[in-house]
């Protein structure tokens, strides 16, 4: 059975994560996994989520009875593996190549367009 600071530890860590690798802030694990919720696979929005569950239920020890550590630490490793395999450069550079395909699509479309117009009236 974990303790209470096993499991704040733990979350504080997959916290610090979200927030290194996706950006994402949040005052507990919780409110960080609504921000990251399109950025994360659904397994391991499903885990992480686990994770803030058992955050708030060992608050109250009638509640951290129900806990089982081997889920939470289960969780915790898929959880970590994931955010560990992010490489932010990439996501960056992925990002930026993106916006410059859309501007040059858009570019291309509005100078075909122009020269169809052009022939159109009979000036090419």
């Amino acid at each position: 059975m974990l303790s209470q600071k096993d499991i704040r530890k733990k979350t504080h860590v997959v916290r610090r994560q979200l927030e290194l690798k996706l950006g994402v802030r949040g005052r507990d694990l919780e409110h960080a996994l609504r921000k990251a919720r399109r950025r994360l696979p659904v397994a391991i929005h499903t885990q992480a989520s686990a994770l803030a569950e058992a955050e708030f239920f060992a608050e109250n020890p009638k509640m951290a009875r129900r806990l089982h550590g081997c889920e939470v630490r289960a969780a915790f490793d898929s959880v970590m593996a994931h955010l560990r395999g992010i490489d932010v450069a990439e996501m960056r550079k992925d990002r930026i190549l993106a916006v410059a395909g859309s501007v040059a699509f858009s570019l291309l479309f509005v100078a075909v367009a122009f020269v169809g117009f052009l022939w159109w009236r009979g000036y090419v």
